[in-house]
């Protein structure tokens, strides 16, 4: 015990440090507003290279008001909207180092979601596991842990030791598990993202770019949600062993809910994180994603971390264009046993502006024509493009409210003349 107490004290210490430096450039977010209606050729990663000392953004709705950010390549993100924010270097292929262990613990998820996995298995311990370099869960080959625990000791501790062995046990061996690595990297389109371990540990053919990390991200919070909250859990004691986690963040800001931190000497310290506020006056939780990618020191990955998120809270805000279950349009109907039908969206239509500009939100519906009968309940009729000063922002489908039952003989005759003569 005694030997564990200066480790607590020292981590106790350091973390009211980075609050006091996190406090002075914590702005409030203001309230939101409503409105009406190729893949490059492969190429090893970039080599380590000291962080600079502040970064302006080069992409993104806030490229001219965003702050520097002392990181080789970085981003933020709105996954409300999908919208980018700010970027500087989005592209740069970079070691992903302990990042690495989103991919994994996303195909661990999927298996446990598709029952090729249980919980409560408790695989097999290799030599090559237990002997792994770098941050580990301490798994005992003699008292091998459950599916449940490699998952805690890989996202918490970041246990180079969990993911090994979750990766043979989905893969049958390492290189195995790396091919779904790839497998799944090319389905979600990351383009520039190749991976060589499961762990994260240093390769110069092992890289990604922040913005494959943010999408990576993104679906796994998106496609796992009640996984994803093992994110937010800030320590983990497995075999003896209690290890905290290491974004920092979540011991300062109770909205950060996750998600991985990362460091290597080629690498830097890195760190993804998500942080989720309400809106007032719209009754929406906006979520946030910045990525940092080769900072210069722990404290630094979080205190520019949170310098991003405290910046798109309080510099974006979100727009709704359109209410969720209310029509847009009532559109005609050809051979249906009704004449017209409702049409809107899944859910609220929403888009992120720079705070006070919400005038720059236009949206353009173009519709499929003519629309024939039968006609399903949610049957896509059309798209809704979304736009920001006559820029392409994103696009919706615009569906049918209602079904529309195919007319009798009769009624499709008459309407197929209507419609020749329309021509």
């Amino acid at each position: 015990m005694s030997q564990r107490t200066p480790v607590r004290v020292a981590t106790i210490a350091s973390l009211l440090a980075l609050a006091l430096a996190l406090i002075v450039a914590m702005p409030l977010a203001g309230a939101a507003s409503k409105v009406g209606s190729t893949s490059k050729a492969a190429a090893p990663a970039s080599s380590a290279k000291p962080a600079p000392a502040g970064v302006p953004a080069t992409q993104g709705l806030g490229a001219q008001t965003a702050p520097q950010i002392a990181a080789r390549s970085w981003l933020l993100m709105d996954l409300t909207t999908g919208q980018l924010l700010a970027a500087s270097d989005p592209d740069m292929r970079v070691e992903p180092a302990s990042l690495t262990k989103l991919m994994t613990a996303y195909l661990a998820f999927n298996a446990i979601q598709d029952k090729k996995l249980a919980l409560d298995t408790r695989p097999p311990v290799s030599t090559y596991a237990y002997k792994a370099i770098g941050s580990r869960m301490f798994v005992d080959p003699a008292s091998p842990a459950t599916i449940d625990e490699l998952l805690h000791g890989l996202i918490i501790q970041s246990g180079n030791d969990a993911a090994i062995i979750l990766a043979e046990t989905l893969g049958g061996s390492e290189e195995g598990f790396v091919k779904q690595m790839n497998a799944q990297a090319q389905n979600m389109g990351l383009k520039d993202t190749r991976f060589t371990n499961a762990s994260g540990l240093p390769d110069a053919q092992h890289y990604s770019t922040a913005r494959d990390l943010a999408t990576l991200s993104a679906r796994l919070i998106r496609d796992h949600p009640d996984f994803y909250k093992l994110y937010a859990q800030r320590d983990y004691t497995y075999n003896g062993i209690k290890q905290p986690n290491r974004n920092r963040l979540l011991f300062i800001d109770p909205s950060v809910d996750g998600v991985k931190t990362g460091h290597t000497d080629a690498a830097g310290f890195c760190l993804i994180a998500s942080s989720r506020r309400e809106q007032p006056g719209l009754g929406v939780s906006r979520r946030l994603l910045s990525v940092v990618l080769g900072t210069a020191s722990e404290s630094a990955r979080a205190i520019e971390s949170q310098k991003l998120l405290n910046y798109g809270f309080s510099a974006f805000e979100l727009v709704e264009l359109f209410p969720q279950g209310k029509p847009v349009g009532t559109y005609r109907v050809w051979k249906g046993t009704a004449k017209e039908v409702k049409a809107g969206f899944n859910g609220s239509i929403l888009v992120t502006v720079l705070r006070g500009q919400a005038d720059r939100a236009k949206a353009d519906i173009e519709r499929t024509e003519p629309l024939i009968a039968p006609i399903a309940k949610g049957q896509r009729l059309g798209t809704l493009h979304v736009k920001l000063d006559d820029k392409p922002v994103t696009d919706y489908p615009l569906i049918a409210l209602d079904a529309v039952e195919q007319a009798g003989f009769l009624g499709r005759s008459w309407d197929t003349l209507q419609l020749w003569f329309k021509r």
